[in-house]
């Protein structure tokens, strides 16, 4: 009878679309009160908030069809039989090392989130990792920790982050307000090591104990039955695991790994700014008024630092091509395959335009700029010792509505920056409250939808692995505030 009742309250758990436009209508009713005190602020017409998901998906359609075209990819791969031979191979070859994945990865998706604020761009690997971290005999809420966490807490310690560090930078340099890059970096490093070492140990304790039992699992019974039923297939034992002993490569299929491998390096190469660190060896042969000369731009018409995910959408198209032939694919099963696998990724296309739905009424409405002004003004003339981590808490609240990294920036450092400084207060400190404090909540918001289509692309739930990390966000969250305002009182 318990097990019963318990079956029947997972299975009452909201979906990721409720939870959503529940967000979006939260804050068309915050819209509405607030403008009941001020004109600064609109309330939300039934119209805009009905509106506001096409907006969304308008807003998002690179993202959405970069997402879709990613599906036929996987799928084409999935077809060769390729990806689960060398994952069992992997798997078979690091015998009980295994865990030691966990580190190695976390940290390379964190330098990548420190460098270059590496979050959208984790979609694909979610797939990959839940996949590799089920052969492992974990489940795929570790792969799905890994990719997040590890890019997550990367992006929360950013050093030379163009989207975060260098916009808020910019923007007070732009004020007349010195920016000291080298105490930027610093501090970025500082709250890099700690948040990604915080992470590495919450994961690999979790991947610990799922591994000696599955009931540790914070997967409700319903995902780890999808999962089973997107793992383990008919070659998996009695615990779920897949059969690593019989697997082998063969030729074709090694050449198809290679391909798959190339498609996620180039990927990550062509969002890295390369000309904004003083590397233009990707841009040559290119101009400002032409760069689709340049060596690299070839395929796209943009050279290799300046894609995003249109640019990404046609590599991806591209390498699916190649690998299909590659694999022996005939022309029907090619394109079938292909489309097919698109199918199977609407949903995670829809889930990131409701998520970008609820920025875009806060922006239609003016909450989002009143909010923060009205924040500011309640902290002039206080303390450091109040203001760092009053600055915190503004920006952790601001950051569940407006989860663009580069968005925050333009729209509050112009406002928090002078204000800090005027006070005679680190701009370098107040920078990097917001960077923290933002990328602590872009782990955690629904509003950010690469955390609701990633968990679903890992046959996981928002409300599973918001049980599970909770905590730790709490944690990381004291901590770094109690460290930021540690500096701010020193510098």
């Amino acid at each position: 009878m318990a097990e019963m009742q318990k079956t029947k309250k997972k299975r009452g758990m909201p979906t990721s679309f409720t939870i959503l436009f529940g967000c979006l209508v939260a804050v068309a009713i915050c819209t509405w009160i607030v403008s009941a005190f001020t004109p600064d602020v609109t309330g939300a017409t039934l119209a805009q908030v009905l509106t506001a998901p096409f907006e969304g998906f308008k807003n998002a359609i690179d993202v959405c069809l970069f997402v879709i075209v990613l599906g036929g990819f996987l799928a084409i791969v999935n077809k060769t039989g390729a990806l689960d031979a060398g994952i069992a191979t992997l798997v078979r070859k690091l015998g009980n090392r295994d865990t030691l994945l966990i580190p190695v990865l976390m940290i390379l998706f964190g330098i990548c989130g420190s460098t270059y604020g590496m979050m959208e761009e984790t979609i694909p690997f979610y797939i990959l990792l839940a996949s590799v971290t089920f052969a492992m005999g974990f489940d795929s809420m570790v792969g799905a920790l890994v990719v997040l966490l590890g890019a997550g807490l990367g992006t929360l310690g950013s050093t030379v982050n163009p989207f975060s560090v260098a916009i808020a930078s910019a923007a007070l340099t732009d004020m007349g307000i010195a920016v000291n890059q080298g105490i930027n970096i610093a501090v970025g490093f500082l709250l890099f090591v700690i948040s990604e070492g915080m992470g590495i140990v919450f994961v690999m304790h979790y991947a610990k104990r799922v591994k000696a039992s599955r009931a540790a699992s914070a997967m409700t019974s319903e995902e780890l039955a999808r999962m089973d039923a997107a793992y383990a297939g008919e070659a998996s034992d009695a615990n779920g695991a897949a059969d690593l002993a019989n697997a082998r490569l063969t030729g074709k299929q090694k050449l198809v790994l290679v391909l798959f491998a190339l498609a996620f390096v180039v990927m990550i190469v062509s969002f890295i700014p390369w000309e904004s660190f003083g590397i233009n060896f990707f841009a040559l042969g290119g101009t400002a008024d032409n760069p689709g000369t340049a060596w690299s731009a070839v395929l796209t018409g943009l050279p290799l630092g300046q894609w995003y995910f249109t640019e990404c959408g046609v590599w991806f198209f591209v390498i699916s091509i190649a690998i299909g032939l590659v694999g022996g694919l005939s022309e029907k099963e090619l394109v079938n395959t292909f489309v097919d696998g698109c199918s199977t990724m609407i949903s995670t296309a829809l889930v990131i335009a409701v998520a970008r739905a609820i920025s875009v009424l806060m922006t239609q409405t003016g909450l989002d700029v009143f909010v923060l002004e009205a924040a500011a003004s309640a902290l002039s003339g206080v303390s450091a010792i109040i203001f760092a981590p009053a600055s915190y808490a503004l920006y952790f609240v601001l950051s569940f509505l407006i989860p663009s990294s580069s968005g925050m920036a333009t729209v509050s450092m112009p406002i928090m920056g002078p204000l800090a400084d005027s006070l005679s207060f680190s701009p370098e400190i107040m920078i990097m409250i917001y960077v923290a404090a933002h990328g602590v909540v872009a782990m955690v918001t629904p509003t950010n939808g690469v955390i609701v289509s990633g968990l679903e692309l890992a046959h996981t739930s928002y409300t599973s692995f918001l049980k599970l990390t909770l905590k730790f966000f709490v944690a990381l969250t004291v901590v770094t505030a109690v460290v930021l305002t540690a500096l701010m009182l020193v510098l």
